[in-house]
């Protein structure tokens, strides 16, 4: 008979020719448990999901109460379903007037993919600015907005009218024109290595953009709900998005996207064409009952009060003459070494020693480290414990 590994490998399709194979059978607060009980910390979140931890008590009772009412009913925007407004009504709440309209999807990429759409039928216009070494999800549309061409070269051709510019270079603003239907940005960049923009380089963003009547597109879908300190990372640099994109936490676990504009922007969904975008299961009410439960929670335990604090514990703790650099804000660091080589043995070791990080798709020299918000003062310390021990195991 195959193990369970075995069938994996067989049945399960492979995005890589060396996946973990690391097996859990429970996972709760910081620590994921294997089979055999040993537990590990989690200190990437399940790359930026699990903001709350595993298994909050809240959110499975929200989903479990959800469950016994009802799942999937129809497409969404037919019917009127109790989870949908009211995690709606509770998203709007907490963002600025003109984000008042939410589309709720499945996941971050179709986030994109929405707003993507939704600039061009709003603006008339189709060319697109993103970033260079931007990662907004693998669909073809987030792709064709990917700013590496290692991982979008083989699945040409794609959506044209798309150029790019240098993240946090004033200079090249002048790029937004009048034809210029977006710029679609992260607010703080993840897998090229948590890249944190300058203040006075937002500001000239958005204005530019309204110079030029082009939407500006924040990419949130790592950064939102607390990891960077505030609620959503856009709130450092005094700006407010025409549209923003939610993923990744916004579910508490559980698989849910969103974008979030005005009533005047997403109305041009509405005609010319009528349902002018369409998903099965976006805003499943289960997700959307988890979502909400989520949401709650972070704001009931003042959970974002905390994240600056314990950032600094963490770049206290980091210290080795093999790290390069620190940077980022909040609980998403990007930790920089020598070389992927170096930093893949160290990453093994701290996972065989406990503690689970991670590398980024375009800054493979640099560890992640983006643990949960619940995380203690003593889980941090025993965590970077382990990630220091590893970097002198190799560099003593």
């Amino acid at each position: 008979m195959l193990t369970l590994r075995q069938l994996f490998l067989a049945n399960n399709a492979q995005t890589t020719n060396f996946p973990l194979l690391l097996e859990f059978e429970r996972a709760q607060g910081i620590n994921l448990y294997d089979v055999e009980g040993k537990a590990y910390i989690d200190l990437i979140s399940g790359i930026g999901v699990s903001n709350l931890g595993h298994s909050n008590l809240r959110v499975i009772a929200a989903i479990k109460n959800q469950v016994d009412k009802y799942m999937h009913l129809m497409v969404y925007g037919e019917y009127v379903q109790t989870p949908q407004v009211r995690f709606a009504e509770k998203l709007v709440s907490v963002l600025p007037d003109n984000l008042q309209s939410v589309y709720f999807v499945n996941s971050g990429a179709e986030a994109v993919e929405g707003a993507l759409k939704l600039v061009k039928r709003f603006t008339g216009r189709s060319q697109i600015l993103a970033c260079q070494n931007s990662y907004h999800g693998s669909t073809h549309g987030a792709l064709s907005v990917m700013g590496n061409e290692d991982f979008k070269q083989a699945y040409r051709p794609l959506l044209p009218g798309i150029n790019f510019i240098e993240f946090n270079n004033t200079s090249h603003l002048d790029s937004i024109t009048d034809q210029t239907a977006c710029v679609i940005m992260e607010t703080i960049q993840g897998e090229a290595g948590i890249r944190v923009p300058d203040f006075a380089y937002m500001q000239a963003l958005r204005k530019r953009c309204d110079e030029t009547g082009t939407l500006l597109i924040l990419d949130e879908i790592q950064a939102a709900f607390g990891r960077t300190g505030k609620l959503f990372a856009f709130e450092h640099y005094g700006i407010v998005p025409d549209i923003l994109l939610l993923a990744k936490a916004l579910g508490g676990g559980m698989p849910i996207g969103a974008f979030v504009s005005s009533n005047n922007i997403m109305d041009a969904f509405k005609e010319n064409p009528i349902l002018g975008h369409i998903t099965t299961f976006g805003g499943h009410p289960v997700c959307c009952a988890a979502g909400l439960a989520a949401l709650e929670v972070l704001l009931d335990e003042n959970l974002v009060e905390g994240v600056a604090e314990k950032e600094a514990i963490m770049r206290s703790l980091l210290v080795h003459p093999a790290i390069k650099q620190i940077r980022g804000k909040g609980l998403m660091l990007a930790l920089e070494l020598e070389n992927f080589e170096l930093n893949k043995k160290i990453i093994d070791r701290c996972i065989v020693n406990g503690v689970i990080t991670d590398w980024f798709l375009h800054c493979d020299n640099s560890m992640r480290l983006a643990p949960p918000l619940i995380i203690s003062s003593d889980e941090i310390r025993l965590a970077c414990g382990v990630i220091v021990e590893a970097i002198g195991f190799y560099c003593n």
